[in-house]
């Protein structure tokens, strides 16, 4: 099975690439380049926020289904902010739910989700048996990971999102975005995040960015394996 991994910016797709041993080589898409490990992992860093995202991983989902070689899965990974203390600083996250938390409308009776304006969708959900090997193999905590295209910056939005969200265990920016690409083409999603910083008032101080990829990078290596035995049902 071959596995898309779609990681924002370059420094993650490295991260999850040191898991990896052998050669690898670069691919031209339109918009992006993949790295393609000597086993069944291509690598795509597809850029910040969902859009990006999801215009990067339909390109590479298209791209492979026209030569034949259609992926069974994608990956969307990186590192996070953490709800605390549920997913502390370097702990691992796997969703088993991906939740565009800011796509909709604001009312004067509050945040309504775009589904209830009666358009789109705004969740997808991994498979469940995937999540559960995931999360035994990695010991990353599993719950809902928030897609949000503006980081929680106050307490105030973030005890608004556990308010809307309470399985809530993290947020970052891209994750919705190559759920719906994946989605398109019928391929399963996952997504592992690395926890960086506490969602929350925003302090640089704070984060740890060098030790999230790394636990990134120790994360992929024990996710492999899992991986590599699972089959869609």
């Amino acid at each position: 099975m071959r596995v898309l991994v779609a990681t924002a910016v370059p420094a993650e797709r490295d991260a999850v690439a040191r898991a990896f041993t052998g050669p690898m080589r670069e691919l031209t898409l339109p918009g992006a380049v993949l790295r393609r490990t000597a086993g069944a992992y291509d690598l795509l860093a597809a850029g910040v926020g969902p859009a990006l995202a999801a215009a990067s991983t339909a390109a590479a989902l298209t791209a492979a289904a026209l030569d034949g070689t259609p992926y069974g899965l994608v990956v969307s990974a990186g590192i996070a902010g953490g709800f605390q203390p549920a997913a502390p600083v370097g702990s691992l996250v796997v969703a088993d739910e991906i939740t565009a938390a800011d796509l909709g409308a604001d009312t004067p009776d509050g945040f309504l989700p775009v589904t209830e304006l009666g358009f789109g969708a705004v969740s997808h959900r991994p498979p469940e048996t995937l999540v559960r090997d995931v999360a035994a193999a990695t010991g990353a905590r599993a719950g809902a990971v928030l897609t949000v295209s503006t980081v929680t910056g106050t307490a105030a939005r973030a005890a608004e999102l556990r308010a809307r969200h309470p399985r809530a265990l993290a947020e970052a920016m891209e994750g919705f975005g190559v759920a719906e690409a994946a989605g398109a083409h019928g391929v399963p999603v996952l997504e592992l995040r690395a926890v960086s910083n506490p969602v929350g008032p925003r302090d640089r101080a704070a984060w740890r960015i060098g030790d999230a990829l790394e636990a990134l990078t120790e994360g992929f290596g024990k996710l492999s394996p899992v991986l590599e035995s699972w089959r869609p049902i």
